[in-house]
């Protein structure tokens, strides 16, 4: 079974029934819907509700951070009860865009760990452009949570990552020509600490670089990761489906 373990139905442009559809056939059997602020959070619950393949995480994007208020907050926290919501996030640092001031984004990057200490869930870390702050604060506020860097763009720091133990997650732009140094670490990353995702409808793996993703073309950034590290896709997809499960363990372990 191959699993995207980041991505978003709710920005894609084709109905989330034919995305889940599609990405079934391409033998995906697991997709992790991500929330970005507190409208799409209960979004993405509704619809870990509404197909058994999806589930969900909550939280506020570094985009959205500073829309955050107590009550949203606590509207959070509340769906991380929910037995569908699988993470707190995404959250972290943005200073690409850089909507929010820096403090703002590391204060909310801050309650979103909480949150994920009380819930006893992982975290799903967003960073861009923002590496230091983003590895000072998660040892800072992380320690002894399960994190997970998705759309992994850290490859220079990737020994202090693996040595944290944080999940890494590669997303399409892993399969794009000039992403050698992204494409080293996908190679070397220990196997028990690798994911694969989509981030749809951003990404798309090549050859279709520029379309809109979505989550059955995760099938394609597999089938590179595997060539990479010198591996079926069958051993990839069984070592990925165990991380995730690893990683996210409210989802249930398959029936034998």
């Amino acid at each position: 079974m191959l699993i995207d373990s980041h991505t978003h139905l709710d920005h894609c442009r084709e109905d989330p029934a034919r995305l889940v559809d599609d990405a079934a056939e391409a033998g995906v059997g697991l997709i992790i819907q991500s929330g970005i602020d507190l409208r799409r959070s209960r979004l993405s619950v509704e619809l870990a509700e509404r197909f058994p393949q999806v589930y969900a995480t909550v939280g506020f994007h570094p985009h959205e951070a500073g829309r955050l208020d107590e009550a949203g907050l606590a509207e959070i926290e509340g769906l991380t009860a929910h037995p569908r919501v699988v993470a707190v996030g995404e959250t972290g640092f943005d200073y690409y865009h850089d909507h929010w001031p820096h403090g703002v984004q590391g204060e909310v990057f801050a309650h979103h760990m909480e949150l994920a200490r009380r819930a006893d869930l992982p975290v799903v870390v967003h960073t861009r452009e923002a590496a230091a702050d983003t590895l000072e604060s998660l040892g800072r506020h992380g320690a002894g949570l399960t994190v997970v860097l998705h759309c992994f763009s850290l490859p220079d720091r990737l020994g202090e990552v693996v040595e944290r133990g944080y999940y890494v997650s590669f997303a399409g732009n892993v399969t794009y020509k000039n992403a050698v140094h992204l494409q080293e670490a996908a190679r070397t990353v220990p196997a028990h600490l690798l994911l694969l995702e989509t981030d749809a409808p951003w990404l798309a793996p090549m050859p279709l670089r520029g379309r809109p993703n979505r989550p059955a073309l995760v099938a394609k950034t597999y089938e590179f990761v595997a060539a990479l590290r010198g591996v079926t896709v069958e051993e990839l997809a069984v070592q990925v489906e165990a991380n995730v499960r690893a990683a996210f363990r409210r989802i249930p372990h398959a029936r034998s």
